[in-house]
């Protein structure tokens, strides 16, 4: 068998595809998922009375969101580039170590976020943005400080995906990464524009789709290629490949154990950051706030559960895939291993990929790139748009903004982030920074709001000035820290010493804890001992939604006749009751999960210093891959068996009835003004939650149009 050379060495590897694909990909597909989601817009505006220049429905999406879309939404919230490139590249630098900590570092948090959701929906129903939220408890202060926080989460997320994709793009095509930067975000922007918060979930819904099918084609691909040829075959490949070149700090210096000092701190940072970018993040809120009060918990829950199995089995199968390949003539780098800059660039997939399928798996891996990066790039967009709207314009400069003003203001939020996104990460990328750098510091200015941020819904004696000072202690110690540790283990502060692994560490762990220290002790000075009552005293809601009638209120009502009773106040009651419940549920299911990705399985394994042997490493590789097949079955088919059909049927009837004709062509009738308006008579057809993830049932006819009041 032919020795590999030296990680050392310039690229020379000759893109798979011609430049026309990837412009192709990256353009065409772009502007075609964007047309098409106008045409959808258009259908529902006009057959479910979901009209997008409506603040309500374009940034919450009328808070009717279903539990199978809901669940789509969050696994595809998580999809990011780094997700598909980054767990290859730990598992090719740690071994199975280093997706299995990527998968731990992510589900914990996203169930972590349904007691997040669920509390606000319970205590502030009527919110847009967690920072709404953070304002009407503490003041401006207190709004602007996290309003920056947010912010910052947003632009260094963004970076993270657009270094990683455009990276692959250039990598697979040949295409000017400058380029592929800048055109990425062209269609996000178009159908964000123009559908709002409910084009981002049915594209996520596509997106997923796509990226699950060809995740699931490569896990069948790897072991059907005539290189492998089945999971024991590969279990051999990679125990040569550690003979090759062992890991230092892995037990025996093998691929194929647990116990990898490299791969548990890379755990520990990993998690720490993406509790920064899920509690720092607005569009978790957003998506919280749009889904109905029934389907945040199981949708956060069932979300992130099942997401669990993307960058454990892919990132095992395609890192294994790559690491006992990597001495074969097929393998894009041979004679040479890949390249430290290649390797944190993330082309462990596109090679990997290249190797087993050729120009095919080339090809498909620019694909779920693309996808991957524009379905949460989307949700980045959204975010960063409803800060701009609803936390800097209406607040900051027309107070009592309309409709229109708001979603003005929206549509120009999404263009501007969407341009200065694509100009920061080319900043980023001619300073010498790559997906594998920011991926590690992530933490360090994301962690700072983490705990006051939960403490704002969940502790009611946080106090104003522990709001305000803690988070900005802990990023100037998070970023002391992370400096000096740089400083220290690598004798000067530069990119490359900032971007290994132990000073992001001892950085992000400072920036993330150090805040819950700085809070607790400024509380204690003077606590506040919040009202939660307050929150509902604020009128957030621009207008009174149909999504009203999706409460138990509504329920209740209808079983009455359709009238307000005296039981309203017991109705009411049995509301805040199910919320409760609903809290509960979701505070057990965030401790299991933590308990079970972060305790039970994987500690023993490392405390043993287990290595794996061909038996155990078949049954890991096979139980990741029919979870991953599990999460693609509940991904695309949940939402539809979850009320999609009935809606999309709904749809249908609605396009062929004599009422949407007429507005076609263009002559309205009372009763699509109705519909139009959120007013909803007999023979209308359809109602305004329809898509959104309201049942037929769950808005029936009403004869009598609804009150104003």
């Amino acid at each position: 068998m032919s020795q590999l050379q030296a990680r050392s060495g310039i690229s020379t590897v000759q893109p798979p595809l011609s430049q026309a694909v990837g412009y192709v990909v990256v353009v065409v597909i772009g502007l075609v998922i964007a047309l098409a989601m106008m045409v959808i817009t258009n259908i529902l505006k006009k057959t479910t009375g979901e009209d997008n220049k409506r603040t309500e429905m374009f940034m919450t999406a009328n808070r009717t969101v279903r539990t199978g879309l809901t669940s789509s939404a969050v696994i595809s919230s998580w999809l990011w580039t780094t997700a598909l490139l980054g767990s290859s590249f730990v598992g090719y630098s740690y071994g199975v170590a280093g997706p299995f900590w990527f998968a731990a570092g992510c589900s914990p948090m996203i169930v972590f976020f349904a007691l997040l959701g669920i509390s606000c929906k319970r205590k502030i129903p009527g919110a847009h943005t967690s920072l709404e939220v953070v304002r009407v408890r503490y003041g401006r202060a207190a709004h602007i400080v996290f309003m920056v926080l947010c912010l910052v989460n947003n632009i260094f997320a963004s970076a993270n995906m657009l270094l990683g994709a455009a990276a692959v793009i250039t990598a697979v095509s040949g295409m000017h990464i400058i380029a592929a930067t800048f055109l990425l975000p062209v269609g996000v922007t178009v159908y964000t524009f123009v559908g709002g918060i409910k084009a981002t979930f049915l594209t996520d819904y596509f997106h997923t789709a796509i990226i699950l099918i060809i995740a699931c084609y490569f896990s069948v691909k790897a072991f059907t290629s005539d290189q492998i040829g089945s999971v024991g075959n590969l279990f051999e490949l990679v125990q040569a490949a550690a003979q090759r070149h062992p890991v230092s700090g892995n037990q025996d210096g093998t691929y194929l154990t647990m116990k990898s000092k490299g791969a548990i701190l890379f755990g520990i940072l990993h998690i720490c950051s993406n509790f920064g970018l899920v509690i720092m993040d607005t569009s978790y809120f957003i998506k919280a706030f749009s889904a109905s009060p029934s389907a945040v918990v199981p949708g956060y829950t069932i979300g992130g559960i099942f997401y669990f199995a993307i960058p454990w089995a892919l990132g095992t199968v395609m890192s294994s895939v790559a690491l006992g390949l990597e001495n074969q003539p097929t393998f894009p780098t041979f004679p040479r291993r890949m390249t430290s800059s290649e390797v944190s660039n993330g082309l462990v997939l596109p090679y990997a990929a290249q190797t087993i399928a050729g120009k095919g798996g080339a090809a498909a891996a620019l694909l779920i790139t693309f996808m991957a990066c524009t379905s949460t790039l989307s949700a980045q967009v959204i975010a960063v748009s409803s800060i701009l709207s609803f936390d800097v314009y209406r607040e900051y400069f027309k107070k009592f903004a309309s409709d229109r003003d708001l979603i003005r203001a929206s549509h120009f939020g999404v263009i501007f982030f969407a341009a200065f996104s694509a100009g920061f990460s080319t900043m980023l990328h001619y300073v010498g920074v790559d997906l594998g750098w920011t991926l590690y510091m992530l933490g360090v200015v994301t962690c700072p709001g983490v705990f006051p941020m939960a403490f704002t819904v969940l502790w009611k004696r946080q106090s104003k000035a522990a709001a305000i000072i803690s988070p900005i202690l802990g990023f100037a110690t998070g970023l002391g820290v992370w400096l000096g540790t740089a400083s220290h283990f690598g004798g000067a502060v530069s990119v490359a010493t900032t971007g290994e692994v132990l000073p992001c560490v001892y950085g992000t762990v400072a920036s993330c804890f150090s805040p819950i220290i700085y809070s607790v002790v400024i509380t204690l000075v003077r606590p506040q001992n919040y009202d939660w009552a307050e929150f509902k005293k604020e009128n957030l809601a621009l207008e009174k939604v149909e999504s009203d009638l999706t409460t138990v209120h509504h329920d209740e009502a209808q079983r009455n006749g359709g009238h307000s009773s005296e039981d309203g106040g017991v109705h009411a009651a049995s509301e805040t009751r199910d919320l409760t419940r609903w809290g509960r549920i979701a505070a057990v299911w965030s401790v299991a999960t933590f308990l079970g990705h972060w305790v039970i399985w994987p500690l023993p394994m490392y405390g043993s210093g287990y290595v794996f042997g061909k038996k155990f490493y078949v049954a890991w590789v096979v139980v990741g891959i029919i979870w991953l097949w599990g999460t693609m079955l509940i991904a695309i088919f949940y939402p539809l068996l979850d009320g999609g059909v009935q809606q999309i049927l709904e749809v249908y009837r609605g396009l062929t009835s004599r009422t949407t004709e007429n507005v076609v062509n263009g002559k309205e009738k009372v009763d699509t003004e109705n519909v139009v308006n959120g007013k909803e008579k007999v023979g209308t057809g359809t109602s305004p939650s329809s898509l959104s993830g309201g049942s037929v049932n769950d808005v029936p006819h009403v004869k009598e149009p609804k009150s104003e009041d």
